[in-house]
């Protein structure tokens, strides 16, 4: 029964998806029964216009720029939504909790829609080739990217093991070869709306989690002291990290420079080097923290089984050990003995003012 346990966002996500996409099969229009009992599977069809965006006439059914997400075309991108949405959903849920998930799913659903119509209206602007306005852009390509994006950062060396471990491979993979696999799909085979959605998917789920998304700091974990973190500052999560390693350079160098544009134009707030240094330390706190499986967010992963609670513990050690060491080399003088008590008295106050000593700390380190 824990399994199918469910959180209620993610639950009501699922039933959406569910809902949602058996009444656009029931309404779609120009497809007659005959075509959607005998070709349930892969066929697409025309999205019914106030369930799923159609370029030419959603702008009267604004509400589509959301519900879209949950509208699947076919049987078989209602298996792979609701098997993302199941595991995928239910696993941020509980590690972010339901606020934070709401937030994520409204901006990797509503965001790569509102692009990809846009997209899509330029194109008939240059082309005037009527078809593009009646066009379906629906599914949940978008938030399958965003959740690969997420694992990225939450659990980068978990392995998945696929086919009875026939085929293991790294949650940081994922995106990489997910947006390959939609891209080849959208050139070879005609699918580029979904070649759209995942690749703004993908771009809104990692600037989202990059620059904007509020998350307790790793100070806060341990002391409790309320301190958050903006944004994922942390090496590990740099752009280029979700590509192969021999175009890691170029592509790294590339997102440098629009990065330095934007910052220069004042549209975005470069890190400090105590970004990047706390970014890093809750990369690795979360690699040592113990956070569960993909696959079953019952269980514990991480080095030992450690639990969270534990690596809440040690990190908590290790600052007042820091906290001291500082105190104890800026007491020294001609009085050394007076030193320890100094130390000492100051572990108390480790607790309640962690950020106090970020700017001490960077000089030590």
């Amino acid at each position: 029964m824990a399994r199918i346990n469910l959180p209620p966002l993610t639950r009501s996500l699922l039933a959406a998806v569910v809902l949602f996409t058996l009444l656009n099969f029931a309404l779609r229009p120009q497809a007659t029964w005959i075509d959607k009992v005998e070709k349930p599977l892969i066929s697409v069809g025309n999205g019914v216009p106030y369930l799923a965006i159609v370029p030419g006439v959603s702008v009267v059914y604004p509400w589509v720029f959301l519900l879209a997400t949950v509208v699947e075309q076919n049987v078989l991108g209602l298996v792979v939504t609701g098997l993302a949405v199941f595991y995928g959903g239910r696993y941020l849920e509980r590690a972010w909790g339901s606020t934070e998930f709401s937030k994520f799913i409204l901006f990797v659903a509503m965001i790569p829609n509102i692009l990809s119509f846009f997209l899509y209206v330029f194109g008939y602007l240059l082309s005037k080739n009527a078809s593009t306005l009646t066009t379906t852009i629906s599914g949940g390509i978008a938030i399958q990217a965003g959740f690969l994006v997420s694992f990225k950062q939450l659990v980068p060396e978990h392995t998945v093991a696929i086919a009875k471990g026939l085929i293991r491979m790294r949650v940081k993979h994922f995106p990489a070869i997910f947006l390959l696999a939609n891209t080849v799909s959208g050139i070879a085979l005609g699918t580029e709306t979904a070649m759209f959605l995942a690749w703004f998917g993908f771009f809104t789920a990692w600037v989202y989690l990059r620059f904007y998304r509020i998350s307790p700091s790793l100070s806060s974990a341990a002391t409790g002291d309320g301190s958050v973190i903006k944004g994922d500052a942390s090496d590990t999560f740099a752009f280029a990290h979700f590509f192969p390693e021999p175009i890691q350079t170029p592509v790294g160098k590339l997102a440098d420079q629009i990065y330095s544009t934007l910052t220069a134009l004042n549209l975005c707030t470069p890190f400090s080097a105590e970004d990047i240094d706390a970014g890093n330390d809750q990369a690795n706190a979360r690699a040592e923290g113990g956070l569960p499986s993909i696959m079953n967010p019952n269980s514990r992963g991480g080095k030992g089984g450690t639990t969270r609670a534990e690596a809440e513990r040690r990190r908590a050690l290790a600052l007042k050990a820091l906290d001291q060491r500082l105190h104890a080399a800026a007491a020294r003088g001609p009085a050394p003995t007076h030193a320890p008590p100094a130390s000492s008295n100051m572990l108390g106050e480790t607790n309640y003012e962690p950020e106090r000593h970020d700017e001490p700390e960077k000089p030590a380190s």
